[in-house]
């Protein structure tokens, strides 16, 4: 555990919807991504949002088309909208994460941790009834599969959802 975590607990205590964030979601989102979206707890939309910039900005470094990847990572987390975390649930499933070496995931048939290590499929099955193509779903499901290494656009979600 680092001083990041510590950084990431604060800022999931203090997360508020912006103006500019307003904006942003209305510029890359549907009205009914949007009501999805907006089902998520305010820390896990405001973590999203900044997943979401930081996309933005490092397909412009790395001069790759970004609207795509953006939708992808306003949505990423999405399969939470089914959670009942709260930012001290979530850190308290991250310490026992950290202190079990991921072991605590066989106790997955509790809500929290099922949530914890499985809302990457969880969404990808909601959003699979929303009709989005197979590449979209892929990246929501593995966006923490840590096995996948040759992939340009999940290795970008990934680096930007370790960054927030």
């Amino acid at each position: 555990m680092s001083l990041y975590r510590i950084k990431q607990f604060y800022r999931s205590m203090v997360a508020k919807i912006e103006d500019k964030d307003v904006d942003f979601l209305k510029n890359h989102l549907k009205t009914y991504e949007l009501l999805l979206f907006n089902q998520l707890p305010i820390y896990e939309q405001k973590h999203c949002i900044n997943v979401a910039r930081d996309v933005e900005l490092t397909c412009t470094r790395k001069k790759i088309q970004s609207l795509f990847l953006i939708k992808v990572a306003l949505l990423h987390d999405i399969g939470k909208i089914y959670s009942t975390m709260n930012p001290i649930d979530k850190a308290i499933m991250v310490i026992l994460s950290k202190i079990t070496n991921g072991k605590i995931r066989m106790y997955s048939k509790f809500k929290n941790v099922n949530m914890y290590y499985n809302h990457g499929e969880i969404g990808c099955k909601l959003l699979k009834q929303y009709g989005y193509d197979d590449r979209f779903l892929f990246l929501i499901k593995n966006h923490h599969n840590n096995n996948i290494i040759d992939d340009i656009e999940l290795n970008i979600l990934k680096e930007c959802d370790d960054k927030n």
